[in-house]
């Protein structure tokens, strides 16, 4: 993982690949990769480069935000979700039976359960997103809204709340953190790939010297592939575009170019 050179003087060869490294836990449901791995017979090891840690009440405090004075949540994910109801019940709140919750999709919603009793009437559930429900955000807009978030959540939700005129606090509650990959020192891959710019960070947090030279860099998203290259790292796969959808898709036509070359 740390092959050392002191110049990238990476170019595309097209060398064929047999190992891959996915930055991200193995997926719980329907993995896209189990019928690439069997395809074309691959060795495909998945592990998170970054993971979740919940922000102390301690730490939640000095944000001088209070739960208690809100009467609406925003929820995009079961993490928020999570982590909300843990920093409730860290801080000895009393879950209040009339706050309303406001969630991305049915998923999301349905995760409440978990941790209180879910009053349908009070929950509003978008079929993908939170812009689908506008109108409920709408006529419940005196509620003050609290956005429970991560570290590196976007502005998107305060951005379309202050469109609408509605009025909602930001809370950091958990941060996406660098997890410790020291046992990779030794390791390599043919092809490392990314999902966002935070797992770059933590590949050279933990491998300062990692120099990419055989190794493919794949990578999803424009941000993620901006940082790779902001890194001094060749991209060799790339997704998603017009082509190709996913990343499963782009790897394995990078795969097939690899197999023509070697014929």
């Amino acid at each position: 993982m740390t092959r050392k050179n002191t110049k990238n003087t990476v170019k595309e060869t097209y060398a064929p690949v047999k190992t891959i490294l996915i930055s991200q836990p193995v997926p719980s449901r329907g993995n896209p990769y189990l019928d690439l791995e069997k395809k074309y017979d691959l060795k495909i090891d998945y592990r998170p480069f970054i993971h979740v840690e919940g922000l102390t009440a301690k730490e939640f405090r000095e944000q001088r935000v209070y739960i208690d004075e809100h009467t609406a949540f925003v929820f995009l994910s079961r993490t928020a979700i999570e982590h909300f109801f843990r920093m409730v019940k860290e801080m000895r709140l009393r879950v209040d039976p009339d706050w309303r919750y406001f969630c991305a999709n049915e998923a999301v919603a349905s995760y409440i359960k978990k941790f209180t009793k879910m009053r349908k009437r009070k929950v509003f559930v978008g079929e993908r997103s939170i812009r689908d429900i506008e109108k409920y955000i709408l006529r419940f807009k005196d509620e003050k809204f609290l956005f429970p978030k991560s570290n590196i959540t976007t502005d998107a939700i305060p951005n379309y709340f202050r469109e609408l005129g509605v009025e909602v606090t930001e809370a950091l509650m958990y941060r996406s953190v660098p997890s410790d990959l020291s046992d990779l020192r030794d390791i390599f891959y043919d092809i490392l790939v990314f999902y966002s710019p935070l797992e770059l960070e933590s590949l050279y947090s933990n491998f300062p010297d990692f120099a990419q030279n055989k190794t493919r860099i794949a990578v999803f998203g424009e941000k993620t592939k901006a940082a790779a290259e902001a890194h001094g790292l060749f991209v060799n796969i790339a997704a998603p575009t017009p082509k190709f959808r996913s990343m499963t898709m782009a790897i394995e036509d990078y795969i097939k170019k690899t197999l023509e070359k070697n014929k």
